[in-house]
């Protein structure tokens, strides 16, 4: 069992966390025709904006209160109503996300009353849906403000259940924040290969997944509808992927009577034939072929490349479901967890392969992985490998100095083989393999040595 430990630092040096209101509204523009909102300064949504448009490389929409200290001291309620009906008048959303932010949590501002409020005032918005978060900003991280974003939405817009009205192949997907656009790519089609229909909440395979509309569109582009959401009572089973989703799941199962399973992980073989073995029950549908012989690949994908991972000393620095995936497939590959740093509590610390696990930042993660044959970490990492010496290989949030980090595929049977390449080539190619030369022996007498050779 791991030992957590907090970093007792007074500030952060180099911070590795991001903050609640920038997972909420991640969670947001997997909502079709989306409108996050920021309930706060124009710095924290304009630094929220631009992190998502260096990881993604897209246009993100994102709005903004305009907090000042003085409507801050005096109350948000104006500038919020303000805000929404401008919104909804220049860009006709179907959904805003409201998302708290530190200024207006410290001032304790009411949003569930503020939002009542002024939908009483203004007839106008009942055909909006508006689904306010409490996200602030000093305490917990990403995954903290995603996981409360899509508790919130299933409280708002799940309907209750009417009898006699379940799909028997219907299942809600509750992905966590830790998976790509391109992971839930992946799982769409797994979950079609067993004749199911999966609803994803959100969905940013749908929004974020780098397509070109026809036409300009000021809202997200795609995901999941809120009419989609309110039918979420008709599903057979609810599937959560993710420690960080247990919450939402179990909402969705006191509010519409849907039971659910958990997977906390999806990379590695275990976890996906149970992942399959599930499905298949649910479905009646026999796993089909071809991920039969996709798990054949993966495990001689595994056989491969334990040379270059066994024994190898990896520092791994994640949000708390992200570390776990990589940690728990990388100690099954062999290597050793040297360090551990995240962002934020989670049950799943204690099970983490590795002696201690530090709830800190990059700075601690330099201090702890010295000496370390990897270093597995976003792109802030990047200044710190290069400072100790140790390869680095990008995972999370932001990844900004690589192309392609929404269509990283890291789950399945897949997407494990092409991770044990892609780590396994960075492994190789930082190992010193002998030149022929240095394995042939000296010819100290050569004319001995091709007097024996010579045929008589």
């Amino acid at each position: 069992m791991a030992r957590v430990r907090t970093s007792s630092k007074r500030c952060m040096v180099n911070p590795l966390k991001m903050s609640q209101p920038l997972g909420a509204a991640l969670a947001f523009l997997g909502m079709e025709g989306c409108m996050p909102l920021f309930h706060g300064s124009q710095g924290c949504t304009s630094f929220g904006l631009v992190l998502l448009v260096r990881h993604f490389r897209e246009a993100i929409p994102l709005q903004t209160t305009a907090m000042t200290e003085v409507t801050t001291v005096l109350g948000g309620l104006e500038n919020l109503e303000q805000a929404i009906l401008n919104i909804v008048k220049r860009t006709n959303p179907k959904i805003i996300g409201i998302c708290s932010t530190g200024p207006t949590e410290i001032k304790g501002d009411d949003l569930v009353g503020h939002i009542k409020l002024i939908r009483d005032r203004h007839p106008v918005l009942d055909s909006v849906a508006l689904v306010s978060v409490s996200a602030p900003d000093f305490a917990g991280s990403l995954q903290d403000g995603w996981a409360g974003a899509v508790t919130r939405m299933i409280e708002e817009l799940a309907d209750a259940p009417i009898p006699h009205a379940r799909r028997s192949r219907r299942v809600n997907v509750l992905p966590g924040s830790h998976l790509t656009p391109g992971d839930i790519d992946e799982l769409r089609d797994i979950f079609e290969a067993f004749s199911l229909d999966p609803v994803f909440l959100p969905d940013l395979s749908g929004s974020l997944d780098g397509h070109i509309p026809e036409e300009f569109m000021p809202t997200t582009l795609g995901g999941c509808s809120v009419e989609q959401a309110r039918t979420m009572s008709s599903a057979c089973w609810t599937i959560a992927l993710g420690e960080q989703m247990r919450g939402a799941a179990i909402t969705l199962e006191h509010r519409t009577g849907v039971p659910y399973v958990l997977f906390d992980r999806l990379t590695g073989l275990q976890c996906c034939d149970e992942l399959l073995a599930s499905l298949s029950r649910i479905s009646g549908v026999p796993v089909p072929k071809k991920y039969r012989r996709q798990r054949s690949q993966l495990i001689d994908a595994m056989l491969d490349g334990h040379f270059y991972f066994s024994g190898k000393k990896i520092a791994v620095a994640a949000e708390p479901d992200l570390l776990w995936a990589w940690s728990r497939w990388l100690h099954e590959m062999g290597c050793e967890i040297q360090t551990a740093v995240t962002t934020t509590n989670s049950p799943l610390l204690t099970r983490i392969p590795s002696e201690e696990v530090v709830i800190g930042d990059l700075d601690d993660l330099e201090t702890l992985a010295q000496g370390a044959d990897l270093m597995i970490a976003n792109s802030q990492g990047r200044q710190t490998a290069g400072r100790i010496g140790v390869p680095l290989f990008r995972v999370g949030m932001p990844i900004f100095d690589r192309l392609g980090a929404a269509h990283l595929m890291m789950i399945g049977y897949r997407g494990t083989r092409d991770l044990i390449f892609q780590v396994g080539n960075v492994l190789m190619a930082q190992s010193h393999e002998p030149t022929p030369a240095s394995w042939i022996p000296p010819m100290e007498n050569t004319d001995e040595l091709v007097s024996i050779n010579l045929p008589h």
